[in-house]
C-alpha cells in the first residue's frame, strides 16, 4: 500500500511540475467561507466573469475555468462557499463532492483577515484530509485599516504551508499566490500521511479512532478498494468520523463493526479541537480586537427597533433613485432613438423588404423590438445593477437578509431571498437573476414567482397613468393592497403546496466594506450583459410576432374569441383584451395601445381612458395586467433559472389567478360605489 501511496504522490509531483503542454493541467481548487472574497479572488486568477456579492449564498455550484499561469496550464475550480467539508447542506455537499472528484493537486485556502479565527477552520480540514493547502488571508486592506492584519509569516510557520496576504479586487498579492500554489502542487511529500503533519491537535480518544479506521481502510484499499478522492487511508478515516456516510458504505465500516454508534460523538470533539487551534492561530498571528472594536453601524442596521427603519429607508432612497434617474434616461433614450436612429432603420427596412406587410412586421423587431429591449434595459436594469451593486459591496446584503429572514420563513424561503423581491419592484428581470443565488429548486422557483407577480416599474406605470391619474389615488392604493393580498396569499399556498422544506439561512456577521469601484462597474456590466444575451433575441422574436399579428389584421380577429373572457367574466371592453395581448413586449404598451385601439374601433380620437372605461373597470383593467403572463424579457430569464416547464407553469399560473382575481374585483367593486 505504501509503494502505491508513493507512487500516486510521485505522478502528481510529476504532472504539477510538467509543461504547459503536457498531459493535464494542473488543477487548483480555491475553497473558502461564503463572503470571505472567494470568487472575487477566483476572477481575479482567472479572468472569469462569477458573481461576487458581500452576503452569503452566491456561489451555489462548482465552477471552472483553463488559464495559465507563467509557463503552466493551470485550471481553476471555484468551490460553493462552504464553513466546513463536514455536513449535509447543500453547499458543503457540493463542495466536498467537487473535491473527492477533481483530485486538486493543491486547494487554495480563502480566509478573512478580518474574521480571521472564524475562517481558519476550513483551511485546517482540508490540511487534516491531507490535501496540499496554500492560504489566501483575503481582505487585507480591511484589517490593516483596522490595524489587525494577520502576520502572513506567522501563520505560514504554525500552520507549515504558505501564507499570502492578498487583497482581490485590487489584485494584491495575486502573483505571490500563484506561485505559492505552484510550489505546492510541485512538492512531492515524503510524509506517508502529509494531511499529519501541521494538522489539528486531536484529543487521544479521536486518534485512537482514526488510527483504527485508516487501517481498515488501508487493509481494503489492497484489497482491491479504491479510496475516493485521492484521500490517504487518515483523510478518509477523519471523513468517515466527520460524517461522509457514502465512504463508511463504500467500505462497510459499519457491517464490519470496524465503525460503532460509539464514534458518532467524535465528530464533535473533532470539530472543537479544530475551531480551538483556529482560535489560538488568530491569536499568534494578529492583534487582540480592541475593546471599543464592536461595529456600530453594524449593530444599528440588524436591530429590528433601528434595522427596519433604516432597511426602509435604503429601499426609499433605491427605488426613489431608480424612478427617477430610470424615467429620464428613458425619456431621453426613446427621443433619440425615434429622431435619429428609427429613421435610418426603417429606410433600411423599407429598401430591403419594401413597405408591404413584411417590411412592416420586420420592423415591429428590428425598430420596436431593440427600443424596447434599450428602454427597458438601460434606463431601469442597468440602474439598478449598479445600485444593487454598490449596496452588495458594501455588505447591507447581510443585514437586510438577517433582519427579513423570519418573515420570509412564512414563504418558505429565508433571509437572501428579500433581494430578488426588492429587486422586483424595479425590474422583474435582474429580480429572476438574483434568485439563483438561492440554495434549492423550490426557493428558487418560489421567490421566482413572488417576483414575477410583484408590480414593477412598468406596471407601476400603469396603475400610476390609468389607476391614479383617472379613478383617483384611494384607487391606486387599493389596487396595491389587493396585490399584495396576492403575493402573500401565493407565497403562502406555494410554502404548503410544494413538497420540501426551505434551508437554513447560515451566514457570517461582519463589519461594513468600503465599496470598490472597479469591483462595481465590472459587476453591473456583466448582469447587464447577461440581460441582454438572454432577453433581447426573445423581445425581438415576440415583437415580430405581434407585429404580424398586427399588421395582417388577425388580431381583430382575435376580439370575439375572447370577448367572453374579456366581456363576460372580467366586464371589460373587448378592445381591453387585444391590449393584454400586446402587453406582454412591454407592460406599459398596454396602457399605450388601448386608446389607440379604442379610437380605431371609433373611427375616430378617443380622449381619455375614463370615456371607453368606468372606475372599476379601469382598476380590473390595471389589476388583471398587473398579474397575468410575466412580460417577454422575464420570460426569458424565468426559462434560464427555472426551465421551460416551469416557466409556463408560472405563466399559466399567472393567467388563472389574474383572471379570478380580476373577474371577483369587478363584481366586488361596482357594489361598493366604484
Amino acid at each position: 500500500m505504501a509503494t502505491v501511496l508513493r507512487s500516486r504522490r510521485k505522478a502528481l509531483a510529476e504532472s504539477a511540475g510538467a509543461p504547459a503542454g503536457g498531459v493535464r493541467p494542473l488543477v487548483v481548487c480555491v475553497a473558502g467561507n461564503p463572503n470571505v472574497g472567494k470568487t472575487s479572488l477566483y476572477n481575479a486568477l482567472t479572468g472569469a466573469a462569477a458573481q461576487t456579492a458581500n452576503y452569503a449564498g452566491v456561489s451555489v455550484a462548482a465552477a471552472s475555468v483553463c488559464t495559465q499561469w507563467g509557463e503552466r496550464r493551470v485550471e481553476v475550480v471555484d468551490l460553493p462557499g462552504s464553513y466546513a467539508l463536514e455536513g449535509h447542506e447543500g453547499d458543503h455537499i457540493v463542495a466536498r463532492e467537487a473535491l473527492m472528484e477533481r483530485r486538486p493537486d493543491v486547494v487554495v485556502a480563502v480566509a478573512d483577515a478580518t474574521n480571521l479565527a472564524r475562517s481558519l477552520y476550513l483551511p485546517l480540514q482540508l490540511r487534516d484530509l491531507g490535501y496540499r493547502v496554500a492560504l489566501a488571508v483575503n481582505l487585507s486592506d480591511e484589517a490593516r485599516r483596522r490595524r489587525r492584519e494577520p502576520d502572513a509569516r506567522v501563520l505560514a510557520e504554525e500552520m507549515g504551508i504558505p501564507v499570502v496576504a492578498t487583497v482581490a479586487p485590487r489584485g494584491q498579492g495575486l502573483p505571490e499566490l500563484q506561485v505559492a500554489a505552484l510550489e505546492v502542487a510541485a512538492i512531492e511529500e515524503a510524509s506517508e500521511d502529509p494531511g499529519h503533519i501541521a494538522g489539528t491537535p486531536l484529543p487521544a480518544e479521536a486518534e485512537t479512532r482514526i488510527a483504527a479506521l485508516a487501517a481498515a481502510i488501508a487493509a481494503k484499499a489492497a484489497a482491491g478498494l479504491d479510496v475516493p478522492g485521492g484521500l490517504s487511508p487518515r483523510g478518509a478515516a477523519l471523513a468517515v468520523l466527520e460524517g461522509d456516510a457514502r465512504l463508511a458504505d463504500q467500505f462497510a465500516l459499519a457491517a464490519d463493526g470496524v465503525l460503532t454508534p460509539a464514534d458518532d460523538g467524535l465528530a464533535m470533539e473533532i470539530a472543537k479541537a479544530r475551531h480551538a487551534e483556529a482560535r489560538r492561530l488568530a491569536a499568534a498571528a494578529q492583534a487582540p480586537l480592541p475593546k471599543a472594536g464592536a461595529d456600530t453601524l453594524w449593530r444599528l442596521t440588524t436591530s429590528p427597533r433601528t434595522g427596519i427603519p433604516i432597511m426602509l429607508g435604503v429601499i426609499t432612497a433605491m427605488f426613489t433613485t431608480l424612478f427617477v434617474v430610470g424615467d429620464v434616461v428613458a425619456r431621453l433614450l426613446t427621443a433619440a432613438w425615434t429622431a435619429w436612429i428609427s429613421p435610418a432603420v426603417i429606410s433600411v427596412v423599407h429598401a430591403v423588404l419594401g413597405t408591404g406587410v413584411a417590411g412592416r412586421i420586420v420592423l415591429w423587431g428590428v425598430d420596436g423590438g431593440i427600443l424596447a429591449t434599450l428602454a427597458v434595459g438601460i434606463p431601469y436594469i442597468l440602474t439598478f445593477y449598479l445600485i444593487l451593486a454598490v449596496i452588495e459591496d458594501s455588505g447591507y446584503m447581510n443585514a437586510a437578509a438577517f433582519l427579513s429572514d423570519r418573515v420570509m420563513h412564512r414563504f418558505g424561503l429565508h433571509g437572501r431571498a428579500i433581494m430578488p423581491l426588492i429587486a422586483a419592484g424595479g425590474c422583474n428581470v435582474p429580480a429572476v437573476i438574483a434568485t439563483r443565488a438561492l440554495t434549492n429548486p423550490r426557493e428558487r422557483f418560489i421567490a421566482s414567482v413572488l417576483a414575477t407577480l410583484t408590480p414593477c416599474s412598468a406596471r407601476t406605470a400603469v396603475i400610476i397613468g390609468a389607476v391614479a391619474g383617472v379613478a383617483g389615488w384611494q384607487y391606486a392604493l387599493l389596487t396595491y393592497g389587493i396585490l399584495l393580498v396576492v403575493i402573500v396569499g401565493a407565497g403562502l399556498g406555494l410554502n404548503r403546496l410544494l413538497p420540501g422544506d426551505e434551508s437554513p439561512m447560515v451566514m457570517e456577521m461582519f463589519p461594513f466594506r468600503r465599496p470598490v469601484v472597479r469591483q462595481v462597474l465590472r459587476k453591473t456590466w456583466r448582469r447587464f450583459r447577461e440581460f441582454i444575451w438572454d432577453a433581447a433575441p426573445i423581445i425581438l422574436l415576440g415583437s415580430m410576432a405581434l407585429g404580424a399579428l398586427y399588421e395582417t389584421g388577425l388580431v381583430w380577429r382575435l376580439e370575439p374569441i375572447m370577448a367572453p373572457v374579456v366581456q363576460g367574466w372580467l366586464m371589460l371592453p373587448a378592445v381591453a383584451g387585444l391590449t393584454l395581448l400586446f402587453a406582454i413586449l412591454r407592460k406599459e404598451m398596454a396602457l399605450q395601445l388601448l386608446l389607440v385601439f379604442a379610437a380605431v374601433q371609433a373611427g375616430g380620437a378617443v380622449v381619455s381612458i375614463s370615456s371607453i372605461m368606468t372606475t372599476s373597470q379601469i382598476v380590473t383593467y390595471a389589476i388583471v395586467n398587473a398579474i397575468y403572463i410575466p412580460c417577454l424579457a422575464t420570460i426569458g430569464v424565468l426559462v434560464k433559472v427555472v426551465g421551460w416547464k416551469r416557466t409556463v407553469y408560472i405563466s399559466a399560473g399567472t393567467i388563472v389567478l389574474a383572471l379570478a382575481v380580476g373577474g371577483i374585483v369587478a363584481r366586488v367593486l361596482p357594489l361598493l360605489g366604484a
